[in-house]
């Protein structure tokens, strides 16, 4: 599929329906790699069909789902380097504190495009196969990658990058203490969550989230750490806690970081960015459950996150126009950002029990168990928290837009 794509890539990429055709090219092999698990070597014959007893545990197919976004970004970088070649990028490019240092950021080395010669084949596949970001990402631009191999990385030293691989050590040996004496996943895989308490469901709840968390930190940290040993930068998925992001847009900004980078360059904007907002979140996260695999559940997490996301865009907009009207805004804009984030957090809890544990038909039994006499001060405990929580990050904000 490799080939056949840098083929389609370098024949259609000046033409006018290059990205209709292409989008629908690598989406058709994403989903046939996903229905046919992978194909088996019976559909090339019988007399090879033994061979499928010797498989192993590798699920090519699975990693190949960030080979297809490689792919997607091998083919755009191109196609905006064909169609814009007498448009400056370095105009256009704001330049940040690690710019104005003499260094060169991750946003500036995606934007300001490559040379021609570095869309060869070769170029091209070492991109796709690359090691430490094969299995698991993070992900990075094609630009970005392209643009360290000849010049590597020197935002971060040997120094930096040791005390990096040092931290990663401290998370993992807290990974191995959580996981011996609390037992949220435990509890979310073998069911017996139904059998307790509202309360203790809305524990174990939270538990999952912070297990996955730094379940995910650990992945991808680590094969950023070694990508950074190869001198190529790439974006930090997970920069911020998840306990320190009180609404959606800052929650997925700062979870899948290099993934959300990808969506918002080669999706988002060339769908029409925030001019379609509320209509481009529903094509993105429904990609993003397709991506991800096909499960109902999984569309079910992404359609909940959609609609979630619907009022927060409403309140902000309501905010800011309060704000400006009103004499006592900035408190008012505050207490309301504390209750929504309260709701948030709350509502980014359900939508990952849907996606991850339960499945979609747990909804009506979750609704009932914080919908009775006991679940209520359950739930108005939980929102309760949730607010002071919210309010404490905005103390955390506040602390440091003041020392720097």
């Amino acid at each position: 599929m490799e080939p056949v794509n840098f083929l389609f890539v370098k024949i259609f990429a000046r033409t006018k329906y290059f990205s209709f055709v292409f989008w629908i090219f690598n989406i058709f092999f994403l989903l046939c790699n996903r229905v046919y698990e992978g194909y088996s070597f019976y559909m090339i014959g019988q007399r090879w069909a033994y061979l499928d007893n010797f498989r192993g545990t590798f699920r090519w197919h699975i990693c190949f789902n960030f080979v297809v976004l490689r792919m997607i970004s091998f083919g755009y970088d191109y196609h905006w380097a064909h169609r814009d070649s007498h448009f400056d990028h370095k105009k256009h490019i704001q330049r940040c504190d690690i710019c104005k240092s003499g260094k060169t950021c991750y946003q500036s080395l995606q934007e300001r495009g490559v040379q021609n010669d570095k869309f060869s084949f070769m170029t091209y596949l070492s991109y796709l196969v690359y090691a430490p970001l094969y299995l698991a990402g993070p992900i990075v631009s094609f630009n970005a990658f392209a643009s360290q191999l000849d010049v590597p990385q020197n935002n971060l030293s040997a120094r930096d990058i040791a005390w990096y691989g040092l931290r990663w050590v401290f998370s993992l040996l807290l990974m191995e203490l959580m996981t011996h004496l609390f037992y949220y996943n435990a509890f979310a895989i073998s069911g017996m969550w139904k059998e307790l308490h509202p309360m203790d469901v809305f524990i174990i709840g939270y538990g999952v989230l912070i297990f996955m968390w730094l379940k995910f930190f650990l992945i991808w940290r680590y094969f950023r750490f070694w990508s950074l040993i190869c001198g190529i930068e790439v974006p930090e998925n997970m920069p911020r806690c998840i306990n320190n992001c009180y609404n959606l847009e800052t929650f997925w900004k700062n979870w899948h970081a290099s993934y959300n980078k990808w969506l918002v360059r080669y999706l988002y904007i060339p769908l029409g960015g925030t001019r379609r907002k509320l209509l481009n979140v529903w094509v993105v996260f429904t990609f993003v459950a397709i991506w991800h695999d096909l499960e109902w559940k999984l569309l079910s997490w992404a359609w909940l996150t959609c609609l979630f996301f619907i009022p927060e865009m409403i309140l902000k907009s309501a905010v800011n126009a309060f704000q400006v009207e009103s004499t006592h805004g900035e408190f008012v804009v505050r207490e309301l950002s504390a209750v929504a984030g309260a709701i948030t957090i709350t509502c980014l809890m359900v939508a990952n029990l849907v996606g991850f544990v339960i499945g979609p038909s747990g909804i009506s039994w979750l609704i009932s168990q914080f919908l009775n006499r006991e679940g209520l001060p359950v739930l108005a405990g939980m929102l309760l928290t949730f607010y002071v929580g919210t309010k404490l990050m905005f103390h955390i904000h506040d602390a440091k837009q003041s020392s720097s």
